[in-house]
């Protein structure tokens, strides 16, 4: 039993290095998300010189702020997300940019049990990417992996649907809709929000500025 476990050990980080190393350089065919979408497919992986910088700050003031000067991990939002969640308020994530790149590309989505499953394996990853990737690399991955509406994946291809353009030529509020709607992109609409999702997204809108001023987004095209 030892044996067997060892040799699942050896197996498991010796795929999931190489995996981190081959997509450094070349795109990920699918994810799992992907392959399990009941709704089909829709992607155009587009090099994140052709995606414009508004896309790139509106993920930063929207997601994590931090992303540039964290190791992967923002321990100060997960401890208050925690504290949140004790409370019994609506459950929230504390996750970065790099932890959702190592979800969305490596792991699954997932409910219940699974999902703590999960998240144990996503700081394996989180580390990985971390290690083996540069800032800008992540930043490239997540905006090209991440479900942007049903069935839709990527920056590019959420504009070309929301948007009929391309993902190069975004204004701050299109980049700042598309942000606003990134965590439920089923539920969140991106071409007529209303209510809350409307309001992040003209505070999303607001904040591309600050970002850009401040360099939060400098660890991308340093």
């Amino acid at each position: 039993m030892l044996r067997l476990a060892a040799k699942i050990v050896f197996w498991f980080v010796a795929v999931s290095l190489g995996l981190t190393v081959l997509f450094r350089f070349v795109p990920p065919p699918v994810t799992v998300t992907m392959l399990v979408d009941a709704n089909g497919i829709t992607k155009d992986w587009t090099p994140l010189s052709r995606i414009d910088r508004n896309m790139v700050a509106a993920a930063i003031a929207a997601e994590d702020g931090k992303f540039c000067s964290h190791n992967g991990f923002d321990t100060i939002a997960i401890e208050q997300a925690m504290e949140r969640n004790m409370r019994g308020d609506r459950i929230r994530g504390g996750s970065t940019i790099s932890q959702q790149t190592a979800k969305n590309v490596f792991l699954w989505q997932g409910e219940g049990w699974t999902r703590y499953l999960r998240k144990g394996l996503e700081v394996w990853f989180t580390f990985l990417i971390e290690s083996l990737w540069d800032k800008r690399r992540i930043m490239e991955m997540y905006l090209n992996v991440a479900e942007t509406g049903i069935g839709t994946y990527g920056v590019e291809a959420g504009s070309q649907r929301y948007f009929g353009t391309s993902s190069a030529h975004l204004t701050p509020a299109q980049a700042a809709r598309m942000a606003a709607a990134l965590p439920s992109p089923k539920k969140r609409s991106v071409t007529n929000p209303r209510g809350f999702t409307r309001r992040y997204g003209n505070s999303i809108a607001a904040r591309i500025g600050v970002v850009k001023r401040g360099g939060l987004d400098a660890c991308v095209y340093d």
